[in-house]
């Protein structure tokens, strides 16, 4: 482990800090999906079944790379996309 934590404290202070990282990176993917909004065509284009598939496949293949599980991360991912599908429904019906 690279981050060896002494106490409690400090690995919930890591946690946090991590948390702080994963939530920004969050609200910038979410400003590139309110984005795609203006580029489909349709409602399908937004559910977009196909390219779910392909984003859940690499990011499986990303947690292998990091060492994590990738069923963790799939159910993470999939949970995420499905939230940003429907924030992404609702700003294409508003256009």
């Amino acid at each position: 482990m690279e981050n060896e934590c002494k106490n409690i404290d400090e690995v919930r202070e890591n946690i946090n800090k991590i948390d702080r990282q994963i939530v920004k990176l969050i609200s910038e993917r979410s400003r590139f999906v309110g984005q795609a909004a203006k580029f489909k065509k349709n409602s399908d284009d937004v559910k977009a079944p196909k390219r779910v598939e392909e984003v859940v496949k690499k990011v499986r293949g990303m947690a292998e790379e990091f060492d994590v599980s990738p069923d963790i991360v799939e159910n993470i991912y999939r949970a995420m996309i499905d939230n940003f599908i429907n924030y992404e429904m609702r700003k294409y019906s508003k256009e």
